[in-house]
């Protein structure tokens, strides 16, 4: 991570780094701010540290710093409201056995046995020598999981893994990327490598919803943008909300979730100048690469990489299974695991004529007395209804049954509920009936993989 950002300080110091909406960082800055808290690091013989912020002028450095000095870092998600937040970082400190907490967080304090404030972390004075490290042998990070099926995990990392699948990056000095993801996520730390191996500059507003980041679009010359299709959606839905427009993007990615078919078509609607381009990546095994031909789901090509590839794949009894050279060692508290071994993703697929078509996740398949209903389809097929900004279909337990199919939906602003009840009862009337939808709810938000709330001012 470190050597990324030096490389860019010794070409040019002042290209900008990061850009928010509040001020601009070059490369030399965060390069110089990562040699102090890496002094402090060192001086104070840390080798793991938690952090809970979110502002890219402090976890950059941060990070820089303890890949530079191998201390392993873990970035926790921003808190939560004030109970919430406390409870959520407390669990993390016990289950992840961190004793050192960077915070601002006042009420986060005492919640470790060491806590600094971020002016503290990255105090350490580097001395006069502009390289006064030397590279360790194993540099950790440690990536938490979005908690879909549980509590979060720890992925054990180790950077130059991470590094390794930027190598082939081609330089874009003029290129502006949105932040969408937090960094705490494997995603935007993914965003954030790309950045820095390509010497473009980061836009990071904060917080980063999809109100946030369309006036960073609009305001900060973002030229590419990274995001769930949930983001997306969102932000689309906001642009017609107020009326304001969008502005032109290069780029448009979308990852982090199975992306449904329509909105790629609307995305490219959105953004005609834009190349729209698909992920499929998860903190235990890295990207896969992308596609962008503008169908959704993978070619069949990635099922045929050969035992040299940094990330291969196969289908096991309907699942997506990955062997990954670039992705983690292990999770933290369990035994290391082969990292060239082949593991099953979670995410159920179907081959369909060249494409690799994605169900759902496994965890999320919903039980109707015996039959196993993919919620995505179903939410696919009620998202392309006219009035609908976002739905999510969930299993209801029953008594008779086991579940039944559920679904809610936010409305897009003046709709008539009644009548768009009736048109998401005719969009799935032709369903097998134990995949038609039992209740329909309206609401203000939705919460979608982890437990993230996404409401319409999001």
């Amino acid at each position: 991570m470190y050597e990324l950002l030096r490389r860019v300080e010794v070409e040019d110091p002042d290209r900008l780094a990061v850009v928010t909406h509040d001020e601009e960082l070059t490369y030399g800055q965060l390069a110089d701010a990562a040699r102090r808290a890496a002094a402090r690091l060192r001086a104070e013989g840390v080798r793991r540290l938690a952090v809970a912020d979110h502002e890219a002028r402090v976890v950059v450095p941060l990070l820089a710093a303890a890949s530079l000095v191998g201390v392993e870092a873990c970035l926790y998600p921003p808190p939560a409201p004030p109970s919430s937040g406390r409870e959520e970082t407390a669990d993390l400190l016990n289950r992840m056995e961190h004793e050192l907490l960077v915070t601002d967080h006042a009420d986060l304090a005492a919640l470790a046995p060491t806590t600094w404030t971020t002016d503290q972390a990255l105090d350490g004075d580097p001395g006069s020598s502009a390289e006064p490290f030397e590279a360790p042998a194993s540099r950790p990070h440690l990536v938490l999981t979005t908690g879909t099926t549980g509590a979060p995990r720890g992925v054990r990392h180790d950077w130059a893994r991470l590094v390794r699948s930027t190598r082939r990056v081609r330089p874009a000095v003029g290129e502006r990327w949105l932040l969408a993801y937090g960094l705490h996520q494997f995603a935007g730390l993914q965003v954030l490598l790309h950045v820095f191996a390509s010497g473009a500059t980061l836009v990071a507003p904060a917080p980063r919803r999809p109100i946030e980041g369309l006036e960073a679009m609009r305001t900060l010359d973002v030229t590419h943008a990274s995001a769930t299709p949930t983001y997306w959606r969102f932000l689309l839905a906001q642009a017609r909300s107020d009326g304001a427009g969008l502005p032109v993007l290069q780029q448009i990615t979308l990852g982090g979730e199975a992306i449904p078919g329509p909105l790629l078509g609307e995305l490219q609607a959105a953004f005609p100048a834009a190349a729209v381009s698909q992920v499929y990546a998860a903190s235990e095994f890295g990207s896969t690469g992308s596609v962008r031909d503008g169908r959704p789901g993978l070619s069949v090509e990635a099922l045929e990489r050969g035992e040299d590839a940094d990330v291969d794949l196969k289908v096991v009894d309907g699942e997506l299974w990955i062997r990954s050279r670039i992705g983690m060692l292990g999770y933290h508290g369990e035994p290391p695991v082969d990292p060239d071994g082949w593991r099953a993703t979670g995410d159920l697929v179907e081959v369909v004529g060249d494409r690799v078509e994605f169900r759902g996740r496994s965890s999320e398949v919903i039980n109707v007395g015996g039959v196993k209903v993919h919620p995505l389809p179903i939410e696919e097929r009620v998202g392309a209804v006219p009035g609908v900004d976002m739905a999510r279909v969930y299993g209801r337990p029953n008594p008779m049954v086991g579940a039944v199919v559920a679904l809610e939906v936010v409305a897009a602003p003046g709709q008539d509920l009644d009548v768009l009840k009736v048109a998401l009862r005719e969009a799935c009337a032709d369903l097998v009936p134990a995949a038609r939808p039992r209740s329909i709810t309206f609401v203000d938000d939705i919460t979608t993989a982890g437990s993230k709330i996404v409401r319409r001012s999001e």
